[in-house]
């Protein structure tokens, strides 16, 4: 499910075109670490966040032009000035909230914005949730922000089967699980994907001792 996401919501959804400025909130995430090296190979340049210094080097082994932490980099919107001097035209979104709001400050004209999620709104009541206060700057830019579930693209099934068994092959698809042991992890492997202590997919193995 994760790279079916990834592909629909980068490839479909974001229309990517060679030497696009990509940004991936989230990226190394399960879905987030696959749309970066979709955009490289696409021809794009992409930057990436995630809340750690070991996140961050990760991202770059996996071929980002660039990435940050964004809990060590609290202006968000002069950290998006110094990586995208050129704007944005691509936003992988996953986390909404603030940083959503920081992104809508840099976007190019005709950006496009993927919305995978907004995970740092999803344990908030929603009258509580962060409102996003520059929302018309997607008039003035005639930006492109769209919703999807990869549920919907079910039907491009084989034509994702063929392109990205291809990348797989060729090795330019990289790919990283956060592998937890026995049931008992059940909790603490979902949590990780709230917190951001997860490294790539959260996967809990139940066969035998190893």
């Amino acid at each position: 499910m994760p790279a079916l996401t990834a592909w629909a919501g980068f490839i479909i959804v974001g229309e990517p075109k060679p030497g696009d400025e990509v940004f991936v909130s989230a990226a190394a995430g399960s879905v987030g670490m696959l749309v970066g090296q979709l955009a490289k190979i696409k021809g794009c340049r992409v930057v990436g966040s995630a809340g750690s210094d070991e996140k961050v080097k990760l991202l770059k082994e996996f071929g980002f032009d660039d990435a940050f932490n964004y809990k060590s980099e609290t202006d968000w919107d002069a950290a998006l000035s110094r990586y995208f001097p050129r704007g944005i035209d691509i936003y992988f979104d996953n986390v909404g909230g603030r940083m959503l709001e920081a992104v809508l400050n840099h976007i190019n004209m005709n950006a496009r914005i993927p919305v995978c999620g907004m995970i740092s709104q999803y344990n908030q009541e929603w009258k509580q949730r962060f409102g996003v206060r520059n929302l018309l700057n997607l008039v003035g830019k005639c930006a492109k922000m769209e919703g999807f579930l990869c549920g919907n693209y079910l039907h491009r099934m084989g034509e994702f089967f063929e392109e990205m068994t291809g990348y797989i092959k060729q090795g330019k698809i990289k790919y990283k699980e956060d592998v937890k042991v026995g049931l008992d992890s059940f909790l603490e492997a979902f949590n990780s994907m709230f917190t951001g202590e997860n490294m790539g997919k959260p996967v809990i193995y139940l066969g035998p001792p190893q």
